[in-house]
């Protein structure tokens, strides 16, 4: 029973921000979002395989980068998506560190890298529209890095890493469409539930890469295409 108490109160906590605590005061509301990654790492650390190697410390740091982002952006969008970057690029590293080759999950990067040529073109677009040009540079990099990210998750082969990944990039296209190309009613609740989903996921996956290495140890070797 205990295995599942910090995963419940993650849930709690996180539902709690999204549909109960008010905007203002900002510090309070800032609190309560954080309070969900908090635990989240704390989860991440505790059942991660002791002693931690180089894999286990980039994604900890990735989501400690990520927690900060979420801290930065609400009073600085620029200083929020370069610490989600950053975070990113410790997912990235790791991930690459379990490369996993196969020419399906290779083939992956092709749709991941026409969905973010059409998703990024319409806020590219909109941010030309709306004279937010300082903005272009930044966010194509941001995009960039995250769909590096999806694809390197991918090769890993495992699920919930990729899982995680892919969801992070739904929050960020939800989060960025809002913001730059067509705000709607239900955007802000969207990001959060898809967000604090992918950063449990990532975290998880440490204990799901101990899972499959452990229940496949007599395992044949993978199928590479």
């Amino acid at each position: 029973m205990n295995k599942y108490r910090l995963p419940l109160l993650i849930l709690v906590m996180g539902l709690l921000y999204i549909f109960v605590i008010p905007s203002e005061p900002v510090a309070v509301k800032l609190l309560f979002k954080i309070i969900p990654m908090l635990l989240i790492i704390t989860y991440a650390y505790v059942q991660a395989p002791h002693p931690k190697q180089y894999y286990e410390w980039m994604l900890l740091t990735g989501l400690f980068f990520c927690m900060l982002g979420d801290s930065f952006i609400i009073g600085s969008f620029i200083l929020g998506l370069v610490a989600f970057l950053i975070g990113h690029l410790f997912y990235m590293t790791g991930f690459f560190r379990k490369w996993r080759f196969s020419k399906l999950r290779f083939a992956a990067i092709i749709p991941i890298a026409v969905y973010g040529y059409l998703v990024g073109g319409e806020i590219i677009h909109a941010l030309i529209r709306d004279n937010n040009n300082s903005l272009i540079v930044p966010v194509l990099l941001y995009m960039t890095v995250i769909s590096l990210m999806m694809w390197s998750a991918i090769m890993t082969g495992n699920k919930w890493a990729i899982i995680g990944s892919i969801t992070f990039g739904i929050s960020d296209s939800i989060l960025s469409w809002n913001m730059f190309v067509t705000p709607f009613a239900s955007a802000d609740t969207l990001v959060m539930i898809t967000y604090y989903t992918a950063q449990f996921c990532i975290a998880y996956s440490l204990q799901a890469k101990v899972n499959q290495a452990s229940g496949h140890s007599t395992a044949s070797k993978s199928i590479q295409d």
